[in-house]
C-alpha cells in the first residue's frame, strides 16, 4: 500500500513538474514572439517611431522621424485639438448639437452610424473619436467648426503649421485615404505633448475604455490603456496605405513620455513595438523639468489665412444656453480664433543620443479668422433600434452629480475620476479668491462605473453675468474655464 501511494505521489509530482515546464516554455515563447514582433516591426520598411521626453523635449529614440507617412485616424488627434480650443474659448460645449450632413453621415466605418439630419452633442463626438474612432462624427465636427471640412483641413493645416508640425498637411477631418494628407512622427509627438499640455482639463477623455452610444457600448481601440502602467491614451490609426499608427503618453513615477510608431505591419507588432520602446526609454525620461510648457503661444499674425465661409444671417442660430463667448451678443458672423501656438522645446545637453525635438522657429505669414456662427440644431440622434425621440435616450451614459446646483455655472475642467476633479475645483478656488468665495463646487459624472469622466463646476451663480465674470477673473488668473447653463 505504502508503494502504491509512493508511486501515485511521484506520478502527482511528476505531472506537475511536466505542467509547469510546459507553462514557463509558454510564457517563454510568448516572451520571445514579442521580442521577435517588436524587432520585425522596427525592420519594417514602412516604420517610424520616435519616443520624446515630454518635460524636457529631449529625443531619446528615433528612427525616420521626419519621413512622410499617412496619419490615417491620428488626424482625428488634431480634430480633437482645434475641439478643444473651440471649447476653451467658448465657440462651443458639451452639450452643443453636432448636425450630420449628407457627407459627414456617409462616411466609410468605422463610425457611429448616425443617418443625415440627426445629430449628436460635440460629447459624444468627443468620446466617439478617442475610443471607436468614428469617421462620421470626426467630419461632423469639422463641419461643425468650419463650415465644411475643406475648410476645415486648411484650419488644421494651419494649426499644424503654428504648433511647428512643417511637414504635416491635412485633407480632412478623420484620415481616411488622401495622397496628400501627410505627416511625420515627429510632427504626431509634437501633436501629441500640446495636446497634454494646452487642455488638460480635457486630456482626460483619451484614457476612456468604453462609453455608452443609445444600446451600444463602444470599447477603445487602444488596447495599451489599462494594460500597461502609466499610459493615459492617446490614439490608434490604421489604412491599408498608412499601416498601424499608434500615439502613446506616459506619466508615471515622476517621468513622462510621448512614444509614437508608424507603419506597423499589424496591431499586435505595433503594441509589442510600443510597449518595447516604454520600457526601454521611460526609465531613461528626466524626473525634472516641468511644469513649464513646452509649447509657447504664438502671436496670431504668424497663422496662415484661411479665408471664412459666406453663411446667411438666416442660417445662423446660436445657442441659447452654454458657454458665453465675451462676443456673443456682439458678433454672430465670425470671431477670431484663439491664439494658436509654436513649439519652442527646451535645448537639449549636447549629446548624440539627445536633441531638441525642434531647432528652428516656425513662421507663416497673415492671420486665421473661422466662422462662429453655430447651424441650427438637427434632431437628436436616435439609434434605429429605440425608436424613440427623447434626447434623454440618447445621452451615452447616466449623469450623476455629487452636488446638485442649477442656474448658471463654471466649469473648470474634465477628469478621468473625482479625486482629480476635485482637486481642479480646489487649486481653482485657491485662484479664484472672492470671485469663488460663495460659489458652490460640485462634480458631474459622465459614463458609468470605471468609465465615468468628472466634469469640475462651480454652482450658485445669480444670473449669466455672474458666471461669465467669475470664469473671466478666472482666467486672469491663469484658470481655463466657460460659463454654461447648468
Amino acid at each position: 500500500m505504502s508503494r502504491s501511494v509512493s508511486i501515485a505521489s511521484s506520478s502527482r509530482s511528476g505531472n506537475f513538474l511536466k505542467r509547469a515546464l510546459i507553462g514557463w516554455a509558454l510564457a517563454a515563447a510568448m516572451i520571445l514572439a514579442d521580442s521577435v514582433s517588436a524587432e520585425a516591426e522596427a525592420a519594417n520598411p514602412k516604420y517610424a517611431g520616435i519616443v520624446v521626453d515630454a518635460k524636457t523635449g529631449n529625443i531619446l529614440y528615433s528612427e525616420n522621424p521626419d519621413r512622410l507617412q499617412y496619419p490615417a485616424s491620428l488626424t482625428k488627434m488634431m480634430t480633437l485639438y482645434m475641439t478643444f480650443e473651440a471649447l476653451e474659448a467658448g465657440r462651443i460645449s458639451l452639450d452643443t448639437r453636432v448636425p450630420f450632413s449628407t457627407h459627414a453621415s456617409a462616411q466609410a466605418p468605422t463610425k457611429l452610424g448616425v443617418k443625415a439630419g440627426n445629430s449628436i452633442s460635440v460629447e459624444q463626438g468627443i468620446l466617439g473619436l478617442v475610443t471607436l474612432s468614428a469617421n462620421d462624427a470626426a467630419t461632423a465636427l469639422g463641419e461643425l467648426l468650419g463650415g465644411s471640412e475643406d475648410r476645415f483641413a486648411q484650419m488644421m493645416t494651419a494649426k499644424a503649421r503654428a504648433l511647428g508640425m512643417t511637414r504635416t498637411t491635412y485633407r480632412n477631418a478623420n484620415g481616411l485615404p488622401n495622397t496628400a494628407q501627410m505627416t511625420t512622427a515627429r510632427d504626431q509627438a509634437r501633436l501629441g505633448i500640446a495636446l497634454r499640455q494646452h487642455f488638460p482639463q480635457f486630456y482626460g477623455y483619451f484614457s476612456t475604455r468604453s462609453f455608452k452610444f443609445g444600446k451600444r457600448v463602444i470599447n477603445s481601440h487602444n488596447r495599451l490603456v489599462g494594460s500597461v502602467r502609466g499610459v493615459d491614451g492617446i490614439k490608434t490609426g490604421y489604412t491599408r496605405a498608412a499601416g498601424f499608427n499608434l500615439v502613446s503618453s506616459v506619466q508615471t513615477d515622476g517621468r513622462s513620455i510621448v512614444g509614437v510608431v508608424m507603419g506597423g505591419a499589424s496591431t499586435p507588432a505595433r503594441d509589442n513595438q510600443m510597449r518595447k520602446l516604454i520600457a526601454t526609454y521611460l526609465p531613461k525620461a528626466s524626473t525634472r523639468g516641468g511644469p513649464t510648457n513646452l509649447i509657447a503661444q504664438a502671436p496670431a499674425s504668424q497663422v496662415p489665412a484661411v479665408a471664412a465661409p459666406k453663411v446667411a444671417a438666416a442660417d445662423v442660430d446660436l445657442p441659447h444656453s452654454g458657454p458665453v463667448p465675451d462676443t456673443r451678443y456682439e458678433v454672430a458672423a465670425a470671431a477670431e480664433v484663439a491664439p494658436t501656438s509654436e513649439v519652442a522645446y527646451a535645448e537639449a545637453p549636447s549629446s548624440k543620443s539627445a536633441n531638441p525635438l525642434l531647432s528652428a522657429r516656425v513662421v507663416a505669414p497673415a492671420t486665421e479668422k473661422v466662422a462662429a456662427a453655430i447651424p441650427t440644431p438637427a434632431p437628436a440622434y436616435v439609434p434605429e433600434e429605440q425608436g424613440d425621440t427623447s434626447v434623454d435616450d440618447v445621452t451615452t451614459a447616466s449623469t450623476k452629480q455629487s452636488t446638485v446646483a442649477g442656474g448658471w455655472v463654471v466649469q473648470v475642467g474634465v477628469s478621468p475620476n473625482q479625486k482629480a476633479a476635485m482637486d481642479l475645483l480646489d487649486a481653482a478656488k485657491s485662484k479664484g479668491g472672492k470671485v469663488l468665495r460663495s460659489a458652490k463646487p460640485f462634480t458631474v459624472a459622465f459614463g458609468d462605473g470605471a468609465n465615468a469622466v468628472y466634469r469640475a463646476r462651480f454652482g450658485g451663480f445669480d444670473d449669466q453675468r455672474d458666471a461669465v465674470n467669475a470664469c473671466k477673473a478666472l482666467k486672469k488668473a491663469g484658470v481655463s474655464c466657460w460659463a454654461s447653463m447648468q
